[in-house]
């Protein structure tokens, strides 16, 4: 019997390689420059990448979210991973999120990131120096 993958192994097998923080997607639906640059930088290739859960639920639970706003969304959505809260999330979010005083959504996007094994994309200054303490630490 085979044994099952981890889901991080399933990312790393499938070739995912970025985790998309909400500010991103939002900056990069509306074309704000600072998103698509951050995105130029990195070779980019929306099929590579995906988001957390907590993100959809961000994007997708905006207050007064027009139809064709929520269409853009879905549709941007379709062309890339959803990655769940499991467990080990779970875990390190909330180990995250005392340790760091972090917003839960914020400590859940970095614990994805970790658990999975992919470079976050965020505009976040402190979400994105969160994740590389985190990073520097588990290399020790």
């Amino acid at each position: 019997m085979k044994t099952p993958l981890k889901f991080s192994e399933r990312c790393v097998m499938s070739g995912t390689k970025w985790l998309l923080d909400t500010n991103v997607v939002i900056g990069l639906l509306k074309q704000q420059a600072a998103a698509i640059s951050l995105i130029e930088s990195q070779q980019f290739d929306l099929s590579r990448a995906a988001v957390s859960q907590i993100t959809r639920m961000e994007l997708l639970g905006f207050p007064n979210l027009a139809d064709d706003e929520e269409g853009t969304i879905l549709t941007f959505l379709q062309n890339c991973q959803v990655l769940l809260i499991d467990e080990a999330v779970e875990h390190l979010a909330i180990h995250l999120r005392r340790t760091s005083h972090c917003k839960l959504p914020d400590a859940i996007i970095a614990a994805t990131a970790q658990v999975h094994q992919l470079t976050l994309l965020t505009l976040d200054e402190r979400l994105a120096k969160l994740t590389e303490q985190f990073n520097d630490s588990r290399k020790l």
